[in-house]
């Protein structure tokens, strides 16, 4: 059974920044994709970016363009999560999860999910 444990959030000023990570305890390598999604309270899940294996494929939401930035490193079975300029609505709780076979931003495609990290952010 593959575990993903998130690390990294915390609380933050508005305009700051974090970077969560999320460590398998497999090699991720076996995932065609590694996604991050949040979860605000008394919201559904939202997808924030994803990557694929090779790492040169990525996408995000239209909210987090250009202030996040997705990266995986095979090789320590992480993914990390690099937040910058955040905004309170930027606040939720932050979920990795791993597609053995899923390419995409559905959250029913992925098949492993971690406890998630939470990211407030005042204002």
């Amino acid at each position: 059974q593959v575990q993903l444990v998130e690390s990294g959030g915390g609380l933050v000023q508005a305009g700051g920044s974090l970077r969560l990570s999320c460590l398998a305890s497999g090699s991720i390598f076996n995932f065609n994709t590694m996604g991050w999604f949040r979860q605000a309270p008394g919201k559904e899940r939202e997808f924030v970016a994803a990557i694929t294996r090779s790492s040169t494929g990525g996408w995000y939401a239209d909210s987090v363009k250009g202030r996040f930035t997705i990266s995986r490193d095979n090789a320590k079975n992480t993914v990390y999560l690099q937040m910058n300029s955040l905004k309170p609505e930027d606040t939720a709780v932050y979920y990795c999860a791993a597609g053995v076979r899923y390419n995409g931003a559905r959250s029913s495609g992925y098949d492993y999910w971690g406890q998630g990290t939470q990211v407030t952010v005042s204002s």
